[in-house]
């Protein structure tokens, strides 16, 4: 998340990173520096994701004044709300009654028993509604998680809004949620999450006939053994993406109250690339807020409606996943791939992605600084198979475009453990991936998306 190399603001996340180092246990992902995904090419994917999409996938969940709708873009939404419940804003001190109706997944096995586990969601969700999304699981040793929350999510932050949130401080013992993932605590036991379900909540004022209106709502879980390196891929698809470029660090110091711009903002200035990509574009009128001396205000606009008030930051996986969907015609999900191969395969059929990695200056020849966690933007491979990237960790616009020498990137994304500037030994970020895409693929991206894992 930052250009520079210093430790988590979540001291408490920091210390479990640690002690997991050392313990030979899996790190958790939500520090943004996570454990990985996949393997070098040929071995099981360690990864599940699954997700509910269609008008069948909702018939099928159990509701309580929920209602599946059709069409052409199938969802669930409030029908008969079941009851009227109140809460208290943690970040306005605000207490109202909300209207809701809840949507629960049937169970879903994992087919890889998990260490941890990142739900994300896409969803509409007008003036006065939000979502919240819930976990609850199921051990390998036979015993339930409790219910975890796993965020409170609306698009807006208006007087009718909540402010958007993820939960701390929920724990049974075993797991644990870090921000936006549930983690097993201490993954050298043996202990695995071996399904889940997935449980929504739609809320509205009383009185007022809005709905939130979920079209995707999913998880991926992983188990990635621990490692300093990994497999090296042999090049595949060469080929370059026109993805706009924009700098983060052009924001340093603006809107303190969404962290502070520059450094901070890798995670929705790399959103804002792809969703202009796709063709999303913001209004005048949704852009009216921004200081007009500020250069590229959208991405103002992407750090404070991605902003988690828990967090503090902009660097909520999920929520720009969630950000990316609010534009017409897109969807995004939050994963982990295996490979450089499967970036190519997506780069071939038309699909950039969001990579997290972290590492020390001179593990990534010509990037010029070193992170504890950053987001940036693959767009392409050159003939060599070289990395092409948008890394929006640099001076200006026109700096944006990266290539970065395949091996060492490949090696500083996959890994799970890596030694910071003092030589301790802390978490690598391993293969995590936001997707942004269609909300109808072609079947070309359909045929890439499967072959990744993500349908």
């Amino acid at each position: 998340m930052s250009r520079v190399e210093q430790p988590s603001r979540r001291a408490l996340l920091a210390a479990a990173v640690a002690a997991a180092a050392v313990s030979g246990g899996v790190i958790p992902a939500a520090a943004h520096a996570a454990p990985g995904a996949g393997t070098g090419g040929g071995a099981r994917r360690p990864v599940d994701y699954r997700a509910w999409t269609t008008y069948g996938d909702w018939r099928r969940g159990s509701v309580r004044g929920a209602r599946p709708v059709a069409g052409a873009r199938p969802g669930v939404v409030i029908g008969t709300p079941a009851g009227t419940t109140d809460y208290t804003d943690p970040h306005t001190g605000t207490t109202a009654a909300w209207e809701y109706a809840t949507w629960t997944s049937p169970v879903h096995r994992l087919s890889v028993p998990a260490t941890e586990v990142i739900a994300s969601w896409n969803a509409h969700t007008p003036g006065g509604t939000w979502i919240q999304v819930d976990l609850k699981g199921t051990y390998s040793d036979g015993t339930d998680t409790p219910w975890y929350v796993m965020g409170r999510w609306t698009a807006g932050d208006g007087e009718r809004d909540i402010r958007r949130t993820s939960v701390d401080d929920q724990g049974d013992g075993k797991s644990s949620i870090w921000t936006d993932t549930f983690s097993v605590d201490d993954a050298s036991t043996g202990l695995r999450l071996v399904s889940y379900r997935l449980r929504l909540t739609l809320h509205r004022r009383p009185g007022t006939r809005g709905t939130p209106t979920v079209w995707r709502l999913g998880a991926m879980g992983s188990d990635v053994p621990d490692r300093f390196t990994v497999p090296a891929s042999t090049p595949g698809h060469a080929g370059e993406l026109r993805v706009p470029r924009y700098s983060q660090e052009i924001h340093k110091g603006q809107y303190p109250e969404y962290d502070n711009g520059g450094e901070a903002w890798c995670s929705p200035t790399s959103s804002q690339m792809i969703i202009e990509y796709w063709g999303g574009r913001l209004t005048e009128e949704q852009l009216a807020w921004v200081d007009p001396a500020y250069a590229d205000p959208q991405v103002c606009h992407a750090a404070r409606y991605t902003y988690d008030n828990q967090y503090q930051g902009c660097g909520n996986w999920p929520f720009n996943a969630a950000y990316a969907a609010t534009f017409q015609g897109l969807q995004g999900v939050v994963t982990r791939l295996g490979s450089l191969t499967d970036l190519e395969t997506l780069i071939a059929a038309g699909i950039p992605a969001i990579t997290s990695q972290s590492f020390l200056e001179e593990e990534l020849t010509g990037a010029g600084y070193g992170t504890s966690g950053h987001l940036m933007t693959v767009i392409g491979f050159t003939a060599d198979g070289d990395v092409i990237a948008n890394d929006p960790a640099s001076d200006d616009n026109d700096a944006v475009r990266r290539v970065y020498r395949r091996r060492e990137w490949e090696n500083i994304w996959l890994r799970t453990k890596r030694y910071d500037a003092s030589g301790k030994v802390v978490s690598g970020t391993g293969g995590v991936c936001y997707l942004y895409f269609p909300a109808h693929p072609s079947p070309r991206q359909r045929k890439a998306l499967a072959a990744v894992g993500v349908r």
